[in-house]
């Protein structure tokens, strides 16, 4: 018996339709439209890749979001992107080779095996830039500025964006001296900003009292930009490095509000998103009602030594299709005109000069009997006095 619901589609796995459709493609030619105006170049990585490729880098934290198959022709393990950044990295590293700061972006579909949240897509439309090459706050700056642009062309109303540096955890857990298995503990905890907990690992003499004053100071080490100054007293103190890193956000945070001083900036020492590939700075814009970040990014300088090229690097990616599901641009749904099935001399020609004009045309098929107006048409081409011409449906 033929299964009745061959129409449904998997979980988390959807189709576009017109009118959206149209829309989604607009909003995806404008933005790498946007892109180059900034000169970054886009590259069109494979949607397969060998997986000791994907793996590699950023990809270790994406081991479990990975579709998996066996090569027919090679009998190696292959996977399905579940994010574009190792592939462009590599590009960078292993295809280009330049010794120039390096600007790249991308767009495409990747595949998750799991949704990100409780009702999340499972096939986002991957949109990014990269900037290779240079390691100063400038070039987190800057994409960070493009990120934002990004989320302005689509239309997302009222964002704020946190940052945060991996630098300072990282620097805080080598300077406690904790194995793996109690820093991940420790990593956990501090994701979730549970207190009690931390004071529990003190407690019981996992942390010691001046390491757990220190992650503790982490957890409530967060707020507006104003709260800056005031939150960073105590870890000036702690480590040259730990100042340096500081120093880094204090920079990103004059340069965003004096470019874009209409754009809301909050801090979070405790925002480690990816702080396993992540290096320095990170940074994730949220939309308002929106509990999940919209766009993420940060600065990740080890990637390209697993490509056999070490280069400084930073970048950002976020997903179009839910940009396009917080925009506030309204729906454009362009009506086109409609041609009668006719052998009257220079309708061909009519038509093609109307197309070429940027106007659509739908051509009547033998038999039709649908109204104009179903297609999708509120003009019509009609045959008077010898010529074409356009009139009103």
């Amino acid at each position: 018996m033929k299964n009745q619901n061959s129409w449904i589609l998997p979980e988390g796995i959807e189709e576009i339709l017109p009118p959206r459709a149209g829309q989604l493609d607009k909003l995806c030619r404008e933005i790498i439209d946007l892109y180059a105006s900034w000169g970054y170049q886009l590259v069109i990585p494979p949607m397969i890749e060998y997986m000791d490729s994907l793996l590699t880098g950023t990809g270790k934290d994406l081991d479990l979001q990975i579709f998996k198959l066996t090569d027919q022709m090679s009998g190696r393990l292959m996977g399905v992107r579940a994010d574009t950044t190792p592939q462009v990295a590599r590009i960078d590293a292993h295809n280009l080779k330049r010794e120039v700061p390096t600007r790249l972006c991308y767009l495409g579909t990747v595949l998750h095996t799991r949704p990100e949240y409780t009702g999340g897509n499972r096939s986002p439309l991957q949109v990014g830039a990269e900037l290779y090459g240079h390691k100063g706050f400038e070039s987190d700056a800057e994409v960070l500025c493009l990120m934002i642009e990004t989320i302005n062309k689509a239309g997302v109303e009222k964002i704020h964006v946190d940052l945060g540096h991996v630098g300072i955890y990282n620097k805080l857990v080598q300077l406690a001296k904790l194995d793996d298995e109690l820093e991940a503990e420790l990593f956990d905890t501090l994701q979730r900003k549970a207190m009690p907990e931390l004071d529990d690992m003190i407690s019981a003499g996992s942390l010691s009292a001046e390491a757990g004053q220190m992650f503790k100071a982490l957890i409530t080490s967060n707020g507006s930009i104003n709260d800056f100054k005031e939150a960073r007293v105590f870890f000036d103190g702690i480590d040259s490095e730990i100042r340096e890193c500081l120093d880094e956000l204090q920079n990103i945070i004059e340069f965003i509000g004096k470019r874009m001083p209409e754009v809301v900036l909050n801090f979070d020492f405790s925002e480690l998103r990816g702080y396993h590939y992540h290096t320095g700075i990170v940074f994730t814009a949220y939309a308002p009602g929106h509990g999940q970040g919209i766009a993420f990014g940060g600065r990740y300088d080890d990637i390209g030594s697993a490509f056999g090229r070490a280069r400084p690097a930073t970048g950002f990616s976020t997903d179009i299709k839910t940009l396009l599901g917080l925009s506030t641009l309204a729906l454009e749904n362009s009506m086109g005109i409609y041609a009668p099935c006719s052998d009257e001399a220079g309708q061909l020609e009519a038509i093609n000069n109307l197309r070429n004009q940027g106007e659509i045309v739908i051509c009547e098929l033998p038999g039709q009997s649908d109204a104009p107006e179903e297609m999708g048409c509120d003009r019509q081409l009609e045959y008077k006095d010898g010529q074409w011409t356009v009139v009103p449906q």
